[in-house]
């Protein structure tokens, strides 16, 4: 989308529709010196008839039209200042939504005076309303706008009576149709026909028609189904034919075989998507007066070397997806080669081009946007783009080029030379003081960033990811319109950047696989624009801000593979982005825009962790990601229960840490989860039965925890086990289907395990208590006998007698056994 139609969406988005209201009414209320003579009354009740048709004037458009009033002062009307009749009813809408909504009434018949009647974007109530006949009869029309009334059914060949027609507007009708536009060749005053999105699918001989008319000069007919463009002319009348777009027609034919090449007087040609082939025919370089060509996304099947250097008129020139092949060096120098070059728009991308950038571009001074990317050019970047004082956007991204990056032109804006071979430092004197976009991602550039880029204070995107930049980054505080600054997959090093702290619109900071270190500052959670934060792979430490769960625009933060501590912050019902009730993003959304900007350019700009593999995304559908990323790092404690308000979360990965406690029982609610990870931590208890309920989920992994009890049952939870049996590894206490083990087994063993464990502790206690008791009585023995000397010379006369008892008992049965051994001999 255009930038100018972007601020208008969001212009209208904002509620401001009364300011383009008030620019309607300024264009079409007729001013008091313009009008002498009152409106006839007839013509007056004719109007009022037709404002009764209408059931909906959304914006008071007709507020005006009241009984009694002169009716050539009304919005929209016009007289004739001699006779009061109405010459011009000009009611059309070119903005977003219908104005008017209704019927449009036969009662305009009686305006026969009426040269002018727009009607377009007149929003039509009822099924299948078709093309009204009766504005057949309206024989002195000479402009009739029609245009984006969703009309149905076969446009009436009756038009044909407007013989003083000049010009016809059928445009964007829903589902309208012709097969006969024979009716146009009666129509000998037509200048402007717009007949686009009109299916026309069975009319062959629409050029022999238009050739009747030598007055036209517009013939529009985008996306009309028509069948070919391969038709000769004998005798060719069209010359004034200025403008002809026959873009979005599937041709697929040579188009060398066209019937256009004879209108020599042609000024812009439009032939988008028409899937032309083959070599240009050499009248295009005839065609002297060709001011704009616009014939990009044709399939890479036409080539050209035709010779443009006498164009001198030309000024845009759109290539677009169209070229099988070609060399940049010869492209260049068959361009115009004119005093009065002309020559501002260049656009070649996608066209397999290769060769070398000359050096010799003296010829294009003019040029303000050159867009050459997705081919296979190399060599050098010429430093004599230097001298194009009017670039303002060069895009060579994707291409071949190698070598230093030279001084450019300090009038350019956007600079994307992206997804190249480009190597060594940036210039010392990097100055572009208009610079708002700055992509050099992906090529080999070395060296610190120059602290002379930070001048550059009107920068709204910096990409320096994927190069060898080292060093800190340089303190560019003075950028203050940033959106997107990304310096993913380089050696910086150094703290969190201070400076980003004044960033209040930044939307997407990626500070990715870097050497960054040091905490994460507590103002992080001030950046109330942010909605995509990626730190992961640093050095970081320390715990996690509890403020950054106060960023509502966030929706997806990446802090994985750090050295990051302590508990998950226990507060997440501010990120509102992450829940269901954040609004659906809208098209014309600051933010959608800027980033669709870098999806032109091929940019991946997303990296998500998802069944352990590194996805990139680019920023198609990049808004539909809305995750957590915490792994890696040493994370204590439990997993909040607020985290499950987070409905919108699709990727939630929390693996690698030492969080322990329990897996969260409303886990459930989070249904928006397609990818869940909480391997490699110490949670324990049973797997809540709630997480059958994700039914979106398509990767997870639970495993080497601590997790005990059955498996929850889902059709679901079977499939992703059924792909991915592992998910469950390391957790031995868990049991039931989907894996082998029974729980009632589980149950049984754990019983046996309980008794044994009973009994050994019984066994254990037997032997303590026993031990205890000889070395309590041993001691208690040993201090009676310390302390008291009756007791211990009791007790040791006690021992001598004994001794003396058992020493005569073992004399006198030792020698009674010796004797009777003797005897026996």
């Amino acid at each position: 989308m255009h930038r100018a139609a972007a601020k208008l969406l969001l212009l209208i988005a904002a509620g401001n529709l009364s300011l383009v209201t008030h620019a309607w009414h300024q264009h079409h209320v007729p001013a008091a010196g313009n009008v002498s003579a009152s409106c006839r009354p007839h013509e007056r009740d004719a109007l009022l008839a037709f404002k009764h048709g209408i059931t909906n004037d959304t914006i008071n458009l007709l507020a005006s039209w009241r009984p009694g009033k002169d009716c050539c002062r009304w919005t929209g009307i016009t007289c004739s200042s001699t006779t009061g009749n109405v010459l011009k009813l000009d009611l059309g809408w070119k903005y977003q939504d219908p104005a008017l909504v209704g019927q449009i009434s036969p009662s305009l018949l009686a305006l026969q005076y009426l040269e002018y009647l727009d009607l377009s974007n007149y929003f039509l109530e009822g099924p299948n309303s078709s093309v009204p006949e009766f504005l057949g009869s309206m024989k002195n029309l000479r402009h009739l706008d029609l245009s984006y009334i969703p009309f149905s059914g076969k446009v009436p060949p009756m038009l044909g009576n407007l013989s003083n027609l000049r010009y016809l507007d059928l445009s964007w009708m829903q589902n309208s149709y012709s097969t006969d536009i024979s009716w146009l060749a009666n129509l000998q005053f037509l200048e402007y026909i717009d007949m686009s999105y009109t299916n026309l699918s069975t009319i062959v001989d629409f050029p022999l028609v238009a050739n009747m008319i030598p007055t036209l000069n517009h013939i529009i007919l985008i996306n009309c189904s028509l069948p070919s463009a391969d038709q000769s002319i004998p005798h060719f009348n069209l010359t004034k034919l200025q403008d002809l777009d026959l873009s979005r027609n599937f041709f697929g034919h040579s188009i060398a075989s066209c019937w256009f090449w004879n209108a020599t007087s042609i000024k812009t040609l439009g032939l988008v998507s028409t899937h032309l082939g083959g070599h240009f025919p050499d009248a295009l370089g005839g065609m002297v007066s060709l001011q704009n060509l616009d014939f990009n996304n044709n399939g890479n099947a036409a080539t050209m070397t035709v010779d443009l250097k006498n164009l001198c008129e030309l000024k845009t020139l759109w290539l677009d997806g169209s070229f099988s092949s070609g060399n940049i060096t010869q492209f260049v120098e068959r361009l115009p080669r004119c005093s009065s070059n002309k020559l501002f728009f260049l656009s070649s991308a996608d066209n397999n081009m290769t060769g070398v950038l000359p050096y010799v571009m003296g010829h294009l001074t003019r040029l303000t946007f050159i867009y050459l990317s997705n081919n296979s050019i190399r060599g050098d970047i010429p430093p004599e783009l230097g001298k194009l004082h009017l670039l303002d956007e060069l895009i060579l991204s994707s291409n071949q080029l190698s070598g230093h990056i030279p001084l450019l032109p300090t009038s350019i804006k956007v600079l994307d030379i992206s997804m190249n071979c480009l190597s060594g430092h940036l210039p010392l004197e990097f100055v572009a003081p208009n610079l708002e976009v700055l992509i050099l991602s992906s090529n080999q550039i070395t060296g610190e960033v120059p602290d002379s880029l930070c001048e550059s204070r009107k920068m709204w995107i910096l990409d320096l990811s994927n190069n060898l930049f080292k060093g800190e980054l340089p303190h560019c505080s003075s950028m203050q319109k940033m959106f997107f600054l990304l310096v993913s997959n380089n050696s910086f090093s150094g703290m969190f950047p201070l400076w980003i702290q004044n960033f209040s619109s930044m939307v997407f900071l990626d500070l990715s696989w870097n050497k960054l270190y040091g905490t994460l500052p507590r103002w992080i959670g001030d950046l109330a624009s942010l909605r995509f934060l990626q730190l992961s792979h640093n050095k970081f430490c320390g715990d996690i801000p509890e403020n950054i769960t106060d960023l509502g625009a966030l929706q997806y933060l990446n802090l994985a593979a750090n050295n990051i501590s302590g508990l998950i912050p226990l507060s997440w019902t501010n990120l509102v982005k992450m829940t269901l009730k954040s609004p659906p993003v809208a098209p014309w959304d600051d933010d959608t825009y800027n980033i669709n900007y870098l999806s032109q350019k091929g940019e991946e700009i997303l990296s998500l962790v998802l069944k352990h593999k590194v996805l990139m995304y680019g920023s198609q559908g990049i808004f539909d990601i809305v995750g957590i990323d915490l792994s890696q790092n040493y994370l204590t404690g439990n997993i909040p229960d607020e985290i499950t308000f987070l409905n919108r979360l699709s990727n939630l990965n929390l693996s690698w840490n030492h969080l322990s406690g329990q897996i969260p029982e409303n886990i459930g609610l989070m249904k928006s989860l397609e990818s869940l990870d909480l391997s490699r931590n110490n949670l324990s208890g049973a797997i809540p039965s709630s997480l059958s309920d994700l039914t979106y989920l398509s990767s997870l992994d639970l495993s080497y925890n601590n997790l005990t009890g059955g498996i929850p049952f889902g059709r679901q939870l079977d499939t992703l086990y059924t792909e991915d049996p592992s998910i469950y590894n390391g957790n031995g206490g868990l049991c039931g289907p989907p894996l082998r083990r029974s729980c009632s087994d589980s149950n049984s063993t754990e019983s046996g395990n309980k008794m044994t464990r009973e009994k050994g502790c019984e066994t254990v206690f037997f032997y303590f208590g026993l031990g205890s008791g000889f070395t309590v009585g041993l001691w208690v023995v040993f201090c009676v006998m310390l302390f008291k000397k009756t007791w211990r010379i009791s007790y040791y006369r006690l021992l001598d007698r004994a001794y003396d008892i058992v020493y005569v008992f073992v004399v006198v049965t030792w020698g009674r056994l010796a004797g009777q051994a003797t005897a026996e001999y």
